[in-house]
């Protein structure tokens, strides 16, 4: 029998790594003869960078670069020179979680440094970059990562303007004379799992400014400067922002990289099982056991066990899905396409009392799992 452990983490209390240690662990105490493979999994969520590590062999690379409010800070990103590739995690350089919340206002934020990360790992030879862009503390358009990279951004008098996004409804004319050489010959892959558009009722301004920092009259200010922005772009490169779906992530950048980085949006969850070659190794499996904190109706939005489930699928292989918390009905189960699902907390516990004891918990729910299946 071959099983396949494909998790996501539990947010909090146990990695993907750890879980599928757990879930070993129970296995073996019913299987001698059992093949494991374990193949943590991530979504492009916090903890991804780990698992691609994982799958790429890649080296941590840490550079100083210009966090969100141009001021200098050390940031990292993965590089596997053996094949090239560079996984750059944008809230490392332009992240929310970098400014103090007096300091969070996407009015005067910049993508700067996600540019200086990937002109950095386009000098150390990346030929393909898989950029992550969630967490961003930003609403620029993707204009500073731009900037940084070499593109000039210019107003109705040709004054060069600083890539923020107080000044995207400035912008008039965009100078690409000075762009990084190495920009052309690099494949760019975005893990993108919103569809919000470029501007708009759910475009980057309205759905996301708020939280980070952006007060009502700022928010109107930021979806026409992202408008306006969006005209520039369709009169210079003939890019129609606001009908490609996910343009409007991370405040812009989602647009801005297909724009300038030519790259190509696609769900965290498919670029990393693209790393892991999970299709592949799930072709003879007789299961697969994914899991993460909580199971309810927002799993099939993009999220790993979507994924996990949409590769089952396809090669005919059962779902177990063992997980902190279980809130769906039978009906959404079916729906689903789970074959067993299964809660591992045991008795009654507060979240953090459960949370402690995921491990134990998991051991035991993967020893249960074992039993039924034997």
């Amino acid at each position: 029998m071959k099983i396949v452990i494909a998790p996501d983490k539990f947010k909090g209390s146990l990695t993907g790594f750890e879980f599928c240690d757990a879930v070993e662990e129970g296995l073996q105490y019913v299987f001698d003869d059992v093949e494991i493979v374990k193949m943590p999994l991530a979504d492009g969520g916090d903890g991804t960078i780990d698992v691609v590590r994982h799958y790429i062999h890649g080296e941590k690379i840490s550079i100083t670069v210009n966090d969100p409010l141009f001021r200098p800070i050390s940031a990292s990103y993965l590089y596997a020179s053996e094949n090239h590739i560079a996984y750059i995690e944008m809230a490392e350089a332009s992240g929310l979680k970098l400014l103090a919340d007096a300091d969070r206002n996407c009015m005067n934020t910049t993508t700067f440094g996600t540019g200086e990360l990937i002109a950095d790992a386009l000098e150390r030879g990346a030929q393909e970059i898989i950029l992550g862009i969630g967490g961003s503390a930003t609403n620029d358009g993707g204009m500073g990562m731009a900037n940084a990279l070499g593109y000039r951004f210019k107003d109705s008098f040709s004054k060069k303007l600083d890539p923020v996004g107080s000044n995207l409804s400035k912008v008039k004319s965009i100078d690409a004379s000075k762009v990084h050489p190495l920009l052309a010959n690099a494949k760019f892959k975005i893990a993108c799992d919103v569809s919000n558009p470029f501007y708009g009722v759910n475009g980057a301004a309205k759905i996301y400014a708020r939280q980070k920092g952006a007060s009502e009259k700022e928010i109107e200010l930021l979806d026409k400067g992202l408008k306006s922005f969006a005209k520039v772009v369709f009169d210079t490169y003939d890019i129609s922002l606001q009908k490609i779906q996910g343009s409007g992530a991370a405040g812009g950048i989602g647009g801005g990289a297909i724009v300038f980085l030519r790259g190509e949006l696609t769900s965290g969850i498919d670029l990393v099982k693209g790393l892991a070659r999970f299709d592949e190794v799930i072709a003879n499996a007789d299961w697969v056991i994914t899991g993460e904190g909580q199971l309810d109706e927002q799993t099939l939005s993009g999220k790993t066990i979507d994924g996990v489930i949409t590769s089952a699928k396809k090669a005919n292989v059962p779902v177990a899905a063992l997980c902190g918390s279980v809130s769906i009905s039978i009906e959404q189960q079916e729906g689903f396409g789970l074959a067993y699902v299964n809660s591992i907390v045991r008795g009654i516990s507060t979240l953090p009392e459960a949370m402690a004891s995921s491990y134990t918990n998991l051991v035991n729910a993967g020893y249960n799992f074992a039993k039924l299946i034997k």
